[in-house]
């Protein structure tokens, strides 16, 4: 724990990335450094750590690191072969990716992150580029807002929500989190027992604004070209939507190449896959979800960098 986030999944992730006392390792999501501490608790003199987070909170957090090991950079996980490049790392032994906003960012109100809190409707995990939260829903189409509302969220009243959203906008600029609670909770009549009505919202405008899927989906093969043979990747995901896409990636790595069955090619003729799949998903005990509740819907996966000799 540290500054307030327990990081989920510690030990599973750490023992996941198999680290070797002088390897070069990746956290792709710094945080408040929970799992970079444990990294470079393994790592003897020798061992190298690269540090990314695009959240300057999360930046500034890390210079309580004092150890010459460790490197911070300020900049989006789907950088991190343009990152490692500049640092003059070739290749990596691991990487861990932790996707999704953390405690910290839920718990300051002047985020935007939480409709708990009356703040201004920002969202961004980098305050510095992109739009935020209000810029979007103040300015974008009605079936835009829709559209990611019902795929990110998994909304069934995102047609509804949308429209009273457009309406509102028309009366006044949408510029506080309490508000956009206040509209979704008009226009949702009926949710789960126990959720707030603009969970599902919140949620998907999120994902949208900071670009979180398609961040994920290209930092996954960049992270894979990176790694040594043996190396390992780990990525853990709080969200369906986001763990569908590692699966769905780590999968089709380890499977190789396929052709159609009428192509007359023998199996040792087709390239093996890159990764090798390591156990199945992995999820938070009930142990560590009854200390820490959001935990509740994290899964880890986790793959290892195969040799993959060229066929002749």
């Amino acid at each position: 724990m540290s500054g307030g986030h327990v990081s989920v999944l510690l030990e599973e992730a750490i023992e996941a990335l198999n680290i070797k006392a002088d390897g070069v390792y990746i956290d792709g999501t710094f945080g408040r450094g929970g799992h970079s501490r444990a990294i470079l608790g393994r790592l003897g003199p020798a061992g190298r750590l690269l540090a990314l987070d695009r959240d300057k909170d999360a930046v500034h957090a890390a210079g309580a690191i004092d150890d010459a090991r460790f490197r911070m950079v300020h900049a989006a996980f789907s950088e991190l072969s343009d990152v490692a490049k500049t640092q003059g790392i070739e290749a990596i032994d691991g990487l861990l990716l932790d996707i999704g906003v953390s405690s910290p960012q839920i718990d300051t109100p002047e985020r935007g992150f939480s409709f708990r809190h009356d703040a201004p409707l920002d969202m961004r995990m980098d305050t510095s580029r992109g739009l935020s939260a209000a810029d979007w829903l103040n300015s974008a189409p009605q079936d835009d807002i829709a559209r990611v509302i019902g795929e990110y969220g998994e909304e069934r009243f995102a047609k509804s929500i949308a429209r009273a959203i457009v309406a509102a906008r028309g009366v006044e600029p949408l510029t506080r989190t309490r508000q956009l609670a206040a509209i979704v909770a008009g226009a949702v009549r009926t949710r789960e027992r126990g959720q707030d009505p603009a969970t599902r919202t919140f949620q998907a405008v999120r994902i949208y604004v900071n670009h979180e899927l398609e961040e994920l989906e290209a930092a996954l093969p960049r992270g894979v070209d990176l790694l040594k043979p043996g190396g390992r990747i780990a990525v853990i995901c709080f969200h369906s939507l986001g763990d569908r896409i590692v699966k769905r990636y780590l999968r089709g790595a380890a499977r190789g190449e396929e052709l159609p069955p009428e192509i007359p090619v023998t199996a040792d003729r087709l390239a093996p896959g890159r990764l090798r799949l390591i156990g199945k998903a992995i999820r938070p005990s009930a142990a560590e979800i009854a200390r820490n509740p959001r935990a509740r819907s994290a899964v880890l996966r986790i793959a290892e960098r195969q040799e993959v000799a060229c066929s002749g």
